[in-house]
């Protein structure tokens, strides 16, 4: 099973369990496609901290991940193995080129080792698992990830864990995608997308269960609102547990739940037919 849970031997495994991450078949990763990841502690460069809740974690090296596969048109390419990414949380695939090139993509679910993918902008290949083409070539009803918004761009859309849109539609010089949010959106046709599921699917079933691997993930402890004074925050102060009738905020006043994040002016709004379901404390519209 892909994930374990064992027996409450301690506190800190009493409500944690593990992704045993069983898909993977590569151990150690491919030296000449690694890369430093430095730290930024949430500071900027004048060393003043702009992000809370940012700082300490593991050191780890970041995987030089192959988001365009344009170069790559026409070649078949094999899987060596699948691989563990400490950087996202899906999986990653070491694909070896017919020229003995070696990129890493992102791993779709169903991927193994000795399987063949193909990338093509001139004409459709086989809609098989992990095949990249133009959305103008892939039939209508599949699933696709890795998609492209911008042509050339490389892909920006559904590369986490088990994510995947749905081509329902292709019309003029644009296809519609059904995104895991619920939004409906127009893309160009001449953007790639990669068929298949992104694996990894169980990874949203894991809990870590102590604080502990939330420091090893990078993530520091980040107080309440209500605990801190009342000149350090709008929700502190008082002699008892009471946040004033006042609606979730951050430090400045800036409204932490509710309200669109989204800059109405921006020149891609008229590429979206049906906006995502948004929650506002916890409930649906």
């Amino acid at each position: 099973m892909p994930i374990r849970q064992y027996k409450r031997t301690s506190a800190g495994r009493r409500n944690a369990s593990v992704n045993m991450h069983v898909e993977v078949t590569k151990k150690s990763p491919e030296r000449a496609l690694l890369t430093p990841l430095p730290k930024s502690g949430g500071m900027n460069n004048q060393g003043i901290r702009t992000s809370r809740g940012i700082g300490g974690g593991v050191k780890k090296m970041y995987r030089q991940i192959d988001f365009k596969r344009r170069d790559r048109d026409g070649m078949e390419g094999k899987i060596i193995g699948i691989e563990y990414d400490p950087n996202r949380s899906c999986h990653i695939a070491l694909v070896e080129y017919k020229d003995g090139v070696r990129r890493y993509i992102v791993a779709a679910n169903g991927m193994k080792d000795g399987m063949t993918i193909e990338c093509s902008s001139t004409g459709p290949v086989e809609p098989s698992v992990g095949n990249c083409m133009k959305l103008r070539y892939i039939p209508t009803g599949l699933d696709v990830h890795c998609v492209e918004l911008v042509p050339g761009q490389g892909a920006v859309m559904c590369r986490s864990a088990g994510t995947y849109a749905k081509l329902t539609n292709r019309e003029d010089d644009y296809a519609t995608l059904v995104l895991p949010s619920g939004e409906v959106r127009r893309v160009p046709l001449e953007c790639r997308a990669t068929i298949g599921q992104v694996g990894n699917g169980d990874h949203r079933l894991r809990i870590l269960g102590k604080a502990g691997l939330n420091r090893l993930l990078g993530r520091r402890p980040v107080t309440r609102g209500m605990a801190k004074s009342h000149h350090a925050h709008p929700l502190g102060g008082g002699s008892g547990r009471s946040k004033g009738n006042r609606p979730p905020c951050g430090p400045t006043g800036v409204l932490a739940k509710g309200g669109n994040t989204r800059n109405p002016r921006k020149a891609s709004k008229s590429m979206i037919i049906r906006r995502r379901v948004s929650t506002r404390y916890g409930q649906k519209k």
